[in-house]
Parts: structure tokens; C-alpha cells; sequence
């Protein structure tokens, strides 16, 4: 047998792995899983039925062309056709965006932190992260961004909110930071926890896109839609990035499965409007009991909390899985905590009182 190996990309030495939120230990103390900004709610209604009826046919290819999921996104944003394009979560369109616009010598700008995502698909596609750190209040530094744009810049991503401080930009400043960036720069609105928003003045990235070109808007139903297992995506663009992204879609890679519970949890928007209402209301109990517990916590406008805690941070994890909850640590930086089951919630914030009262 032959020693030698086969030769890899060089770039890939050193890209980071990604890390998922640690699930619940099955024959542990852990009952909770906080850790990866999942629904705690079942599927909608509709959707398991749907689901159900698409099981018997495995052994065919799903559509291609999501047609039936096009069709309804179209309806549901007002958008043509043509600007859609679908993909495995919205994590997976952000990796076919950077395939489309940049390659070796290129340069994608994005705030850190952020999307652990995003240094990861950026050097996978060849390209250079440029990573721009957020304010001291942990929100993305829009005027930091705009002057790191050079003439290799090809791809800039917002997550909003950001994914982990759940900090959001707003309107004036968004709009401020866009007339900024030139015009042939695809700018990326990373807008994965949308529906949580509450906040008035943080724009729908739907509206912004519309009178310019070089935005795009990332949604997903991993998160509100309570689809996480099924990797469903889609992203809103003027044709050009729109026909890019369909061009670098795996083929058949969104499942019937996906596609049909998509399309049923569409229709069942005055269920999430509520199950998401629900979700706010404990974050807003949750953020004020962390506050009044002498935490500092950012302004959250997504399904989850973030405690900067710098050293303390595995410490703090560890004493929160050994109460019964799994949270999502940053090593050195601090943790990010979903919103989930009340009984999951009182867990938390009952170690973190304990925790607080420690240091």
C-alpha cells in the first residue's frame, strides 16, 4: 500500500471546524439543550401531515426547481420568481454566495464576532476573511466595515440580528452604511432571526433590497419555522445574484421533505405568530431577570441571550450543564443562550444567579 496521500487545497489547513451546539446528554443530568437556537415548539400545523405524505416517495428525486416553495415565498414577499433561489438553510446560500462572487485574491468583510459560519465558507471558496470587530456593545461597527472596503472587497455579510450577541443595526445606520459600499460590493443581510425582531427601527432587509441591487437578504426555517432538521433556505436577490446562486445550488439539494413542510408552515403563519410572541415574551422575562441579577446583557432582538464572561466563560458552561441545560460557549469570550421551554429558562437563570453571585 502506497504512503503517500492524496493532495489537498493548502487553504484548507487550519480552517476551523464547525461546531454545533452540544446536545443534551441522553443518559446524563441535562434535560435542556440551549445551545443551538432551536425552536422548542413542534412543527406547525400542517407540516407533519405534509411530511407524511412525501415519505412514500423516497425513491424519486425531489424538485429540483422547488417550484411549489418558489411559488409561495413569491406571494409571500411580493418578489418575482426570478429573485429567489433556494438551498440547505441559509447557511448553506450564504456558502453558494461566496462561491459566486469571490475566489483566491478576494476579500469578504464581516463583523467578529459573528456567524461562526463565515470565516469557514469564506476560505473554503479561496477568498480572504476580513473580520472587523464589533463596538464595545457588542453591534456590528458599520463605519468600521465601510473602511475596511478596498477594490478586492467582492462580499460584504450583516447578520441581523447578530448570531451570537443578538445586537441588531438600524434603519439610519444600515441605509448610512449601504450608500457607503459600492455599487458592484454584494452586500448580505443575514436576517436568520427576522421574525423575533420587535424593535421598529431594525428594517426588514426585504424593503432595502428592493431599490438596490447589490443587496441580498438571507431568511431560513431552521429557526421561527422550527425546521432545523430539514435544511431549508432561501435568499431574495435582483436576477443577476439570484441566477448565481441557482447556477451553484447543489443539485436536488433541498428534499421534498423540506420542501413540502416549507410550504405548509407558510401557510400556518397565525400559529408562528404566536408560538414566536410567546418566544419573545420569556426572552423579555429572561433579559430583565439577568439584568436585575447585575448581568450586562446586549439588547437582544433574537431567540437568545449573550453574556460576555472573558475567562469565566467554560466555567460557566460547565456549571450550567451540570444544573440541567447545555448553553453554546465562546471560548475566552462568553456564551449565547436560546430562548427555550420555560423549565429550561428557570434552570438558566436560576445557575446564573448562583454564578453572578460568585464572582
Amino acid at each position: 500500500m502506497s504512503e503517500t496521500s492524496p493532495k489537498l487545497r493548502a487553504e484548507l489547513e487550519g480552517i476551523p471546524t464547525y461546531k454545533p451546539g452540544r446536545p443534551a446528554a441522553a443518559d446524563g443530568p441535562v434535560a435542556y439543550k440551549l445551545s443551538s437556537n432551536e425552536n422548542p415548539y413542534p412543527p406547525l400545523p400542517g407540516v407533519l401531515e405534509s411530511v407524511t405524505a412525501a415519505v412514500g416517495a423516497f425513491n424519486r428525486y425531489p424538485d429540483m426547481a422547488c417550484t411549489g416553495l418558489m411559488a409561495e415565498l413569491a406571494d409571500r414577499f411580493g418578489v418575482p420568481l426570478t429573485h429567489l433561489a433556494t438551498g440547505t438553510g441559509s447557511v448553506g446560500v450564504a456558502q453558494q454566495l461566496v462561491q459566486a462572487t469571490a475566489g483566491p485574491g478576494d476579500e469578504v468583510i464581516y463583523a467578529w464576532r459573528s456567524f461562526e459560519a463565515y470565516p469557514i465558507i469564506t476560505r473554503v471558496g479561496g477568498a480572504t476573511p476580513v473580520q472587523v470587530p464589533l463596538t464595545p456593545g457588542d453591534v456590528h461597527d458599520l463605519d468600521a466595515m465601510a473602511d475596511a472596503i478596498t477594490d478586492r472587497t467582492r462580499l460584504i455579510f450583516v447578520c441581523n440580528p447578530n448570531n451570537p450577541t443578538g445586537t441588531a443595526v438600524r434603519r439610519a445606520e444600515l441605509e448610512r452604511f449601504l450608500d457607503r459600499v459600492p455599487g458592484d460590493v454584494l452586500v448580505v443581510l443575514d436576517e436568520a432571526y427576522r421574525e423575533f425582531v420587535r424593535d421598529a427601527e431594525v428594517p426588514d432587509g426585504v424593503e432595502l433590497y428592493r431599490e438596490r441591487p447589490n443587496v441580498c437578504v438571507l431568511r431560513t426555517f431552521s429557526k421561527a419555522y422550527g425546521l432545523a432538521g430539514l435544511r431549508v433556505g432561501f435568499a431574495i436577490a435582483h436576477e443577476p445574484v439570484a441566477a448565481a446562486l441557482r447556477k451553484t445550488a447543489v443539485p436536488f439539494g433541498v428534499s421534498q421533505l423540506a420542501q413540502d413542510a416549507a410550504v405548509a408552515s407558510l401557510r400556518a403563519e397565525d400559529e408562528l405568530l404566536g408560538r414566536v410572541g410567546s418566544l419573545v415574551s420569556e426572552r423579555t422575562r429572561v433579559v430583565e431577570t439577568l439584568r436585575g441579577q447585575g448581568w450586562t446583557v446586549p439588547d437582544t432582538q433574537a431567540n437568545f441571550v449573550w453574556l460576555r464572561l472573558g475567562e469565566r466563560t467554560a466555567d460557566f458552561a460547565a456549571v450550567c450543564e451540570r444544573a440541567g441545560v447545555v448553553v453554546r460557549p465562546f471560548a475566552g469570550e462568553g456564551v449565547r443562550v436560546t430562548v427555550g421551554e420555560t423549565e429550561a429558562n428557570d434552570i438558566f437563570l436560576k445557575t446564573a444567579e448562583s454564578f453572578r453571585k460568585e464572582i
